[in-house]
């Protein structure tokens, strides 16, 4: 336990500052990535929202991923861009608590979205004729309200683990949000046991979910090579490889974060970039680029768009 020092009410996120020469130029990469990765999710949501092509089950997991991820880019983001051109970068207990909070439980949430559509594609391929009739629209937004509660049942338990007691300065947090290994070493008590404890979970629950999705192409991969026409092989496969693609990406990202050795801060800091701002980004531009129901969803509501300007 440390002693003798002052209870804290409020962090100073290093984050950037480390780089004082290039943080205008951060600021303008991080903003336009910022609006393409809005842009992106969105269009998914609008392509899933107005053509009817893509009211299924797995369009529909889709769009709410893109829905968490403007929410997880949304918690991080916005406050990484001000404080790029801060000169206090501030943070209050309660505003890293609720920060931390929802960027553990929309990453969560992702993960657990990303897990269904590994299931969902599962299901129309090993059962198809009942699939119908098993992924309701019900049913569908019955996961997806359970992938939010799950993502926010583990985060509030790591969140609650790490605020429950005060915080010794000093006050200085070695990176652009408040992560939560960084903010546990500044705790008053014990942050050794603390920090290995969430650690536990939050590799369980990414190793869990990465495996419970590699289980589902093991069986799809069965499953394939069991359809008699190369033709049917090849169609099955397509409708994998988009999700698949995210999921490496996805999850090699943050395996990076979350498994890799004691670094310092601004190793810290650099090496979550990927996860925080260009996984949200390089998925829809997967799923778009990589989906041909999306890109024909696309170019017909671009040639509408087109005919109503003529």
């Amino acid at each position: 336990m440390k002693i003798n020092q002052t209870i804290l009410k409020e962090f100073i996120l290093i984050g950037f500052s480390i780089y004082p020469h290039v943080q205008t130029f951060l600021f303008v990469v991080f903003f336009c990535l910022y609006l393409l990765t809005l842009a992106g999710n969105l269009a998914i949501m609008g392509l899933t929202w107005v053509d009817r092509s893509l009211h299924t089950p797995i369009y529909r997991f889709l769009s709410a991923l893109s829905f968490s991820e403007i929410c997880y880019t949304l918690a991080i983001i916005p406050k990484m861009l001000e404080d790029l051109l801060a000169k206090n970068r501030i943070i209050s207990v309660i505003g890293c608590g609720l920060q931390m909070c929802f960027f553990l439980g929309l990453g969560g949430t992702n993960c657990i979205i990303l897990t269904l559509r590994g299931y969902d594609h599962f299901l129309a391929i090993f059962n198809p004729l009942r699939y119908p009739l098993i992924m309701t629209n019900i049913v569908c937004g019955l996961l997806v309200a359970s992938a939010w509660a799950g993502g926010f049942f583990i985060s509030l338990i790591e969140t609650a683990l790490i605020f429950r007691g005060s915080f010794c300065s000093p006050n200085l947090i070695k990176h652009f949000f408040c992560h939560m290994q960084a903010v546990v070493k500044l705790s008053c008590i014990d942050s050794d046991l603390t920090e290995f404890i969430v650690t536990v979970i939050s590799v369980s629950a990414l190793l869990g979910t990465f495996l419970i999705i590699i289980l589902n192409y093991v069986l799809i991969l069965c499953t394939v090579l069991r359809i008699p026409s190369a033709e049917g092989k090849k169609k099955a496969f397509s409708t994998c490889t988009s999700h698949l693609t995210v999921v490496i990406i996805h999850f090699g990202f943050a395996s990076i974060v979350y498994l890799k050795p004691e670094a310092s801060g601004g190793d810290d800091t650099v090496i979550a970039v990927p996860y925080t701002v260009i996984t949200p980004l390089l998925s829809p531009v997967i799923f778009i680029l990589r989906n041909n129901d999306m890109k024909n969803a696309f170019r017909k509501m671009m040639g509408k768009t087109l005919a109503l300007k003529k």
